[in-house]
């Protein structure tokens, strides 16, 4: 059976916190399956597309798209997810075959995979006007920092993003989810310093999707029952939007010479995805194709 990704959007207090959990354990599960990802590629490849995820629910709406680059200093190299408002992502990074020694806490070490020194940036296509980038410096490479530290510097809205993936110990991923907590302007100081302790003591989402929680059991341990409302429950998934007639298109840009040589010497070409690891075989018939109808 398959497993039931789903993000639940609330209000809390009339309107003193917006908050989003999602529970992403099947979309990290397909991602580290198609990129054959090891332990700390896991994590930090499942901790972005969470929380590309939850920052596309939060900050689009309608059919507007994003796009985070993640590049820090660590093995892993960079990282690339595309992510949007109707609850789909896709992802990659550099290098999958990263393994590296738990961290001090007995964790894995994400931001030794990642590196501390670097860039996010959220390329927003809005579907009018030209695409816009805002970049922050990575504050941390464990990555809900450097997400939190993107909405304060560049959406200008004070939050708090958890993202958590537990991989086992041949690789495949356990659970991964994560939330974002949005504080409005109508929140009090009190209310603040509530929510602050709450998530000084919350455990890591992780540990609460082990446990069979869900994100409405998770919303439920970080604010009082009475004070939520749940505005949405919408599923979420790993979903790639390539295919052969893209790559096609992708084809007839190169060079006229370059095609003429790969038809002449090669005879077939094969395109394989980074997001999503497809692959796409063109006969020599498919290339000559592509050949006489570029201009």
């Amino acid at each position: 059976m398959a497993h039931e990704d789903y993000m639940i959007k609330s209000i809390i207090d009339d309107g003193m916190f917006r908050a989003y959990v999602v529970d992403a354990t099947g979309i990290v599960q397909e991602a580290q399956r198609r990129h054959d990802t090891w332990s700390a590629s896991s994590a930090a490849l499942g901790r972005s597309l969470v929380g590309t995820l939850l920052l596309a629910s939060s900050v689009l709406k309608g059919n507007e798209k994003m796009t985070v680059r993640i590049q820090g200093d660590g093995p892993v190299g960079g990282i690339v997810i595309d992510g949007n408002a109707n609850g789909t992502v896709k992802g990659y990074l550099q290098d999958p075959h990263v393994h590296l020694p738990l961290n001090e806490k007995g964790k894995i070490d994400v931001a030794g995979a990642v590196g501390t020194n670097g860039m996010l940036a959220v390329t927003k296509d809005l579907t009018v006007g030209e695409p816009f980038t805002g970049q922050v410096q990575l504050v941390s490479g464990e990555l809900g920092e450097d997400f939190t530290y993107y909405l304060a510097q560049s959406e200008q809205i004070p939050s708090s993003v958890g993202l958590s993936v537990f991989v086992n110990a041949d690789n495949s991923i356990e659970v991964a989810g994560g939330f974002l907590i949005q504080v409005l302007p109508g929140a009090t100081d009190q209310a603040i310093t509530d929510l602050e302790n709450r998530l000084a003591n919350l455990p890591l989402i992780s540990q609460l999707l082990q446990e069979k929680k869900t994100p409405e059991d998770i919303l439920y341990d970080l604010f009082e029952k009475a004070s939520v409302k749940i505005v949405d429950k919408m599923p979420v998934s790993f979903k790639c939007d390539c295919s052969k007639e893209k790559f096609s298109e992708m084809l007839a840009t190169i060079d006229r010479d370059d095609m003429e040589q790969m038809i002449n010497e090669d005879h077939q070409a094969e395109i394989v995805c980074h997001f999503c690891g497809n692959k796409y075989q063109y006969d020599e018939t498919d290339l000559k194709k592509i050949l006489s109808e570029m201009k």
